[in-house]
């Protein structure tokens, strides 16, 4: 099936309508000589991982002016790496990032190496990630497939095997259709096809370069493509929070969560555990300490990728000079409390409590 008119056809609708963003190359500039940066094409592939552009655009922004070289990222200090990365979720690419940086800047001179095998030696980077810089950032050829490649090569050659049995196949493609010459390009065109043109509804075919090639264009076929075996049905856990407020101050309790494990390293107000069986009744007794603790009448609801979660919010308005900080802990006062490390939900139960 693949044959030189795909990549003819793809790379002439690249040069015309590749999408502008801050971690790329555009291909007027490559033209003129400019290379991809190694480590602004990994770093934005590390935060684009079950993300979208649009989320992720400043975050990168901030990180790169932040830190402009990974030098500068492996010198950070993690708690300010995690301040940065607060709000993007699947925090256990933050802690990887940081190790991966220290990694390069310690045992590779600051440069990543320019082989997939190498690369996903690296902490943090798997066989996607690894393909992604190796072919953008470095011109060698490999199977770039993310979500939208797997859109549109799947209806490019009728794939009608549910995900993920058909990802073998789906790579196979792409790996035959990536060219010798410019293999970077080529994948980030397929994946802007996917993000443009070859959307999951409403594909608009007649404006896509592989029209003609493809084996569903303005078929109603095209739109259940790529299909996907059901999902499971998430459980549900409950818990609850507990919000102190300095009355003097306005500040509030918050503390790290441990190193490993799901939100690992972030910041958090205190909580209990989080688990189906948790009883509403008997939150109070996992409160830090005793206080009025008044609960509040909206409860928190957020989703994580294997569980739906609910939280009871309590409040408790005290004065922080008689209650000293537990361990682990400290008072965040309204003028810092904006750059903690706190993920969503903890967000969330924050303006539960404070509004």
């Amino acid at each position: 099936m693949p044959t030189a008119s795909h990549t003819r056809l793809l790379l002439a609708w690249y040069d015309r309508h590749a999408r502008r963003l801050p971690w790329r190359v555009a291909p007027e500039d490559a033209k003129l000589g400019e290379v991809p940066d190694p480590y602004r094409i990994w770093l934005s592939e590390v935060m684009l991982q079950q993300t979208t552009v649009a989320a992720v655009r400043e975050y990168f922004e901030k990180f790169t002016r932040t830190w402009p070289t990974i030098e500068d990222l492996a010198a950070a200090p993690e708690e300010d790496v995690m301040k940065a990365w607060a709000g993007l979720g699947y925090y256990s690419r933050a802690r990887n990032l940081k190790k991966c940086a220290e990694t390069v800047a310690r045992d590779h001179d600051g440069h990543f190496p320019d082989a997939e095998s190498e690369l996903v030696k690296l902490p943090g980077i798997g066989p996607y990630t690894a393909a992604a810089i190796a072919t953008i950032a470095f011109g060698r050829h490999a199977a770039v497939v993310d979500g939208n490649v797997e859109r549109v090569l799947s209806r490019l050659a009728r794939i009608e095997t549910p995900l993920p049995d058909a990802k073998a196949e789906i790579k196979t493609l792409m790996a035959e259709l990536t060219p010798a010459d410019r293999p970077g390009d080529f994948a980030q065109g397929v994946m802007d096809l996917g993000a443009t043109i070859c959307t999951p509804k409403r594909p608009a075919c007649a404006l896509c370069p592989w029209q003609t090639e493809c084996r569903v264009a303005a078929d109603p076929l095209a739109e259940t493509l790529p299909r996907k075996a059901p999902k499971k049905e998430k459980p549900t856990r409950f818990g609850a929070a507990f919000v102190a407020v300095d009355k003097k101050t306005g500040a509030v309790l918050l503390r790290r969560r441990p190193p490993k494990g799901l939100l690992g390293g972030m910041t958090e107000v205190p909580g209990s555990e989080w688990s189906e069986g948790f009883s509403s009744d008997k939150a109070l007794d996992s409160a830090p300490f005793a206080a009025d603790w008044k609960s509040r009448p909206i409860e928190v609801k957020h989703t994580f990728t294997h569980f739906h979660l609910r939280i009871s919010v309590f409040r408790a308005d005290l004065e922080a000079d008689g209650v000293p900080a537990p361990e682990n802990s400290w008072w965040s006062v309204p003028e810092t409390l904006e750059g903690e490390a706190l993920p969503t939900v903890m967000r969330k139960a924050l303006a539960v409590a404070l509004e």
